[in-house]
């Protein structure tokens, strides 16, 4: 974990002009980590919404790891251990006002 002074000894007001907040600057750290600088807005995201030590327990799976694609590692790894919610599937519904019309035939 890096002290707020840290943070400000590495703050480069020209690159990082947007880091604001201590989770943005947790979030563009797992970019750098992770190796994938064109994500950086859903690691911050992610620093954001997730718990801070999934986050954590999931690098250190990943950097332990020494994998290639250190990015999809790390997204398996936050769904394995339940990072994400379950999506709810819901059924289809018709537009409001909108009924559906049963047609029945009579047999004479």
């Amino acid at each position: 974990m890096h002290s707020v002074k840290d943070v400000l000894k590495k703050f480069n007001p020209l690159k990082d002009k947007y880091v604001s907040r201590e989770f943005q600057a947790f979030g563009v750290n797992l970019a750098e980590r992770l190796e994938d600088p064109r994500r950086k807005g859903l690691y911050i995201k992610f620093a954001k919404t997730v718990p801070r030590p999934l986050l954590e327990m999931a690098l250190r799976f990943v950097i332990d790891a020494n994998a290639k694609n250190k990015a999809a590692l790390f997204m398996w790894k936050l769904k394995e251990m339940g990072a994400f919610p379950a999506k709810s599937i819901k059924s289809k519904s018709l537009p409001a006002g909108r009924q559906v019309v049963k047609s029945i035939k009579s047999e004479v």
